[in-house]
């Protein structure tokens, strides 16, 4: 197990905690933040995004063999905006529930960029069924926008067209063919972690936007700034980490599903919470 977990960590991930850190504590000294408040901010998001890592990595690893594996992927790695839809729904706030999953379609696209630059894999990535990802990518990033512009009355047309969308782009995904890894011998069997790498993923994700805002208030950082580049980021880690480890591992049409099947089942995820206020309101 350590040695899995010590393989699962990068370069990146260095990187990335490096950058928190200096986001938070370079703001906390620039704006009078508390700085030592920062810090423990700073220091829960790095531990947070971890979890997320290993978990990921877990999944995958899982999973590896299953030729659906970017499908599957794209419906765990939303586990944290379900739970945020369900607290949004039991404060009564609607726009607060949907805009969680919702807002995530905008990320997704771009970190999937960002992970095929990383791989370098760009022109591989999207080369790779490009009409059917810049159709299902652009259809769902203009109904999740389109929410927010809309009169409480108008929820039920919002709701009849995207879920007719979505289930003909879902069920016209591309097929992912079948790859047999090279078997590894771990020192533990991940198919014994699988339920618990799915709870540390869902916990992990709902935890990250108050360990955020924890941090944001702490360091006095723009909320602009937090919102649009770090909270928006950092939300999105399952699915970036999804992309990076699938890519690594030649998978390119995986990537792109996790992507666009994670965005899909967002615009789901809004409906329900949607379809469920209308009834009960």
């Amino acid at each position: 197990m350590k040695k899995f977990l010590t393989n699962s960590l990068g370069i990146l991930d260095l990187v990335a905690w490096a950058l928190v850190l200096i986001f938070f504590l370079g703001s906390a000294l620039f704006f009078a933040g508390n700085v030592p408040l920062a810090a423990v901010g700073a220091a829960g998001i790095i531990v947070d995004m971890l979890c997320i890592g290993f978990a990921i990595e877990i999944l995958i690893e899982c999973l590896k063999n299953n030729k659906s594996i970017g499908t599957l992927t794209g419906f765990i790695t939303n586990g944290p905006e379900a739970v945020c839809l369900l607290v949004g729904l039991l404060v009564g706030d609607i726009v607060f529930a949907a805009s969680t999953p919702l807002g995530s379609n905008f990320i997704n696209p771009i970190l999937l960029f960002i992970a095929a630059g990383i791989c370098r894999q760009v022109i591989q990535t999207f080369a790779i069924h490009r009409i059917y990802t810049a159709v299902t990518v652009g259809s769902t990033a203009i109904f999740a926008g389109s929410f927010f512009l809309l009169n409480p009355s108008h929820y039920i047309f919002w709701l009849s067209g995207c879920v007719l969308t979505t289930l003909i782009l879902f069920f016209f995904r591309p097929k992912e063919e079948e790859i047999q890894e090279k078997e590894e011998h771990h020192h533990f069997k991940p198919s014994y972690w699988i339920i618990p790498a799915i709870l540390v993923l869902t916990v992990s994700g709902y935890c990250l936007d108050p360990i955020v805002s924890f941090a944001a208030h702490h360091s006095h950082a723009p909320k602009g700034v937090i919102g649009f580049v770090v909270l928006a980021t950092l939300t999105s880690w399952p699915e970036f980490k999804s992309c990076l480890v699938l890519l690594n591992r030649g998978k390119p049409l995986a990537a792109i599903l996790n992507i666009t099947v994670s965005n899909i089942t967002n615009i789901w995820l809004a409906a329900i919470g949607i379809a469920t206020y209308l009834l009960v309101k």
